[in-house]
């Protein structure tokens, strides 16, 4: 049977269809093909040294070794079932901090940087620009790496500016060009205002320091109420990824400035909050299927000896906030000490190897069209099982040829780099 409908009418009520798909491609473009770090450690500006990544790599094995030292410790401190998964799960861990311990640092000039001068933060943002540019020449920088300014609302808005300026340029000096994975952290946005502001430093400082339009991307923190719900009681988040012109790369959220700024009281200024869970979805909603991606707060439990007890305390109460991150859907969040590295990685990966052989199986029988499996999985499934083991095998959960025996596709570790070269503006 042919259609009846008129072709000249359908036409016209179709006629505003393509722009309305132009402006969706254009809002929502689709998430980065780029790796995504798990974790990012915050590490004060004066406490970087050249020999800090292996140091700390080091650090981190050697509570490992002398407070898990076997699969059942090691499965008991982090809670995790005790087995193969633990055994499996451990080795990787060891492996991960003996080859590549940090994903992603952080020079932190803000919150963890307090009370220093600024003659000496002048002075210690050239000294951890020059160590960092040490790494890279010597092979031991994580594979992404940055600075965090101080908020344009504290009054300070020229000193972190001259920072990033100098920052910048040392590391130039040094390298000749910035590193594939360099991202700048702009903290406690209380206005979009100061986003937009933030973008017109940084094509000021692209132009005097010869740097490609688009070339210093950033993050953005979600830590006050002001970022979240704006003056006009609109939610601002959307706004603010529209003010960073193209150059926002990431939403971190600040879970203990967010939390003190409702007035939660200490005791309940935690990541598991459901304030914070409420945050977390409207960033969700907000940019999901954009170029902004998202990372979770920290967990502040740090040990207070180097002691057994001491350890499984702080790695449980850290694995209990990076499997509370998981849950919701955030892969990536915020480290703020050497031991956190062993519960962040043991977490992952116990999450990623979780129910590992039934992702192959389902993975295998979608690709060989075979429908026998017992579930009948929707494309929506299969990219988001595809996107569990490409993250696997990105942080080193998993191996290319483990995949490739399983499933009779190849997945290769994704570039770790936030600028492809082409101009975001």
């Amino acid at each position: 049977m042919e259609p009846r409908s008129n072709p000249a009418t359908v036409e016209r009520l179709l006629a505003g269809v393509d722009a309305a798909e132009d402006r969706y491609r254009t809002g929502w473009p689709g998430a980065p093909e780029t790796r995504q770090p798990v974790q990012v450690l915050y590490v004060p500006a004066d406490r970087i040294t050249a020999e800090l990544p292996t140091t700390l790599g080091a650090e981190a094995g050697r509570l490992l070794d002398a407070h898990a030292p076997d699969a059942r410790t090691f499965a008991r401190a982090i809670g995790i079932e005790v087995g193969p998964l633990a055994e499996d799960v451990r080795q990787r861990v060891a492996v991960k901090l003996a080859t590549e311990p940090i994903e992603d640092l952080r020079v932190d000039l803000e919150d963890g940087y307090l009370g220093r001068s600024e003659e000496q933060e002048a002075l210690d943002a050239v000294a951890a620009a020059r160590a960092v540019a040490g790494w890279i020449t010597d092979g031991t920088a994580p594979p992404f790496v940055g600075l965090r300014v101080k908020s344009f609302s504290d009054g300070l808005a020229w000193r972190s500016v001259a920072t990033l300026d100098r920052f910048v340029g040392t590391l130039l000096e040094e390298l000749g060009e910035l590193p594939a994975g360099f991202v700048v952290t702009f903290p406690k946005i209380v206005s979009v205002a100061h986003v937009a502001a933030f973008v017109e430093v940084l094509d000021h400082l692209e132009d005097v320091h010869d740097l490609p339009r688009g070339r210093l991307r950033f993050e953005v923190q979600i830590e006050t109420t002001p970022s979240v719900l704006g003056p006009e009681g609109r939610v601002e988040l959307r706004a603010i990824r529209e003010a960073g012109a193209g150059r926002v790369c990431a939403a971190h959220l600040g879970v203990y400035d967010y939390t003190a700024g409702l007035g939660l009281p200490p005791g309940e200024q935690r990541l598991e909050h459901p304030a914070c869970d409420f945050v977390r979805h409207l960033l969700q909603v907000t940019f999901a299927g954009t170029e902004v991606r998202l990372s979770d707060g920290s967990n502040n439990a740090v040990p207070t000896a180097d002691t057994r007890e001491e350890l499984h305390r702080v790695w449980s109460r850290h694995a209990t906030s990076v499997r509370h991150s998981l849950a919701h859907g955030y892969v990536q969040g915020w480290d703020l000490h050497v031991s956190h590295l062993v519960s962040r990685y043991a977490t992952v990966f116990a999450d990623l190897r979780q129910g590992l052989d039934d992702t192959f199986d389902r993975l295998q029988r979608w690709y060989a069209d075979d429908h026998t499996g017992g579930v009948m999985d929707e494309p929506a499934t299969i990219r988001q099982l595809e996107a569990k083991v490409q993250r696997a095998v990105d942080a080193g959960a998993c191996d290319p040829d483990e995949v490739a025996a399983a499933t009779g596709r190849r997945t290769t570790p994704r570039p770790a780099t936030l600028w492809s070269g082409e101009p975001r503006r």
